[in-house]
């Protein structure tokens, strides 16, 4: 559908708020995940003309990507699906808005394992919503099949949209997430400089893995959902977190991050790559990081993060927000 008139439409705009997020947590490929507080604000504008776009902080390089950027292109697939919504039901389309104002507020890492691309995509999804006239047509089922659609795969951005610790999957319909309340309140993220493109580690995984390794992680998936929601203690995370699927593969891609991995969980840090990498996550608060100092060497930020119990949303009482 073509751009409408915006003539009679005044500029509206929202801010949306999305946290970071870390998938896999060890055993749980491409099946769990959980928002950190680390946050992305991204003030989305429906104007009269073109695409304006500013980026304070990560992924300011993209900025002048106009309609090619993830966020534009995402809120536009969006409307398009609202817009099919509304046509099938008592409501009328809205059309593609003529114009596109970005503002973002960047502090998620790119291409660190944190889930810059999946706040991103929650951020374009969040914002077509609250814009939309009929986005209430999309429920919280749809967001995140649109979602994962997008990215590929449901486990950074179901924490994204849901907040907590998610488990997602997939159906024959859909993705699907069940959403915990972990008990491991406070977290640890070891970032380094250096990036790495998902599908790089990706990349590196093996078509088949051996059946022993593949029940262990079974097993251990199932322990960490028990020890994160239950609050086992430090000796069960740090068993619950063993992986055999998916680390070890990627290591030769960041060989820095599996070396921190087993030097903290050789001191009894539950330690886990983050992601696809390579930012260590490290079950543990702030008091310890300094105690934890001569095992993790130079190089890398410490980022002392709480788990975010709030998922993407609209910032209230921004000027423009439709209520």
């Amino acid at each position: 559908m073509g751009p409408v008139d915006p003539g009679n439409r005044p500029e509206r705009s929202v801010l949306v708020r999305t946290p970071a997020t870390s998938a896999n947590l060890g055993p749980g490929f491409d099946s769990l995940g959980l928002a950190l507080s680390l946050y992305d604000d991204v003030e989305v504008a429906l104007t009269g003309d073109g695409v304006s776009i500013e980026v304070d902080g990560e992924g300011a390089e993209v900025a002048d990507r106009g309609e090619r950027h993830l966020i534009v292109k995402v809120l536009r697939r969006t409307f398009d699906v609202l817009d099919d919504l509304a046509a099938a039901g008592p409501g009328q389309p809205a059309g593609q808005p003529k114009g596109v104002r970005l503002r973002c507020r960047n502090r998620i890492p790119h291409s660190r394992g944190l889930g810059s691309s999946s706040a991103a995509i929650v951020a374009g999804i969040v914002a077509a919503r609250a814009l939309h006239p009929h986005g209430d047509l999309m429920d919280d089922v749809a967001a995140l099949r649109l979602a994962t659609d997008i990215e590929g795969h449901p486990d950074n951005v179901a924490p994204c949209l849901a907040g907590g610790l998610t488990i997602a999957w997939t159906t024959p319909d859909g993705a699907r997430l069940v959403r915990l309340e972990p008990q491991v309140r406070q977290v640890v993220a070891f970032v380094p400089e250096q990036r790495l493109a998902t599908e790089r580690a990706r990349g590196l995984l093996p078509e088949t893995v051996p059946h022993a390794d593949a029940a262990a992680n079974a097993g251990r998936a199932a322990l960490l959902v028990a020890a994160l929601s239950g609050g086992l203690g430090d000796g069960v995370l740090l068993d619950a977190t063993e992986d055999r699927l998916h680390q070890n593969y990627r290591a030769p891609a960041m060989p820095e991050s599996a070396e921190l991995v087993e030097r903290l969980r050789s001191a009894g840090v539950p330690a886990v790559i983050s992601g696809a990498g390579p930012t260590v996550l490290a079950f543990t608060n702030a008091s310890r990081v300094d105690s934890m100092a001569p095992r993790v060497g130079n190089g890398w930020h410490e980022h002392p993060l709480d788990v975010a119990t709030r998922g993407a949303c609209v910032v209230p009482g921004e000027p423009g927000r439709r209520s």
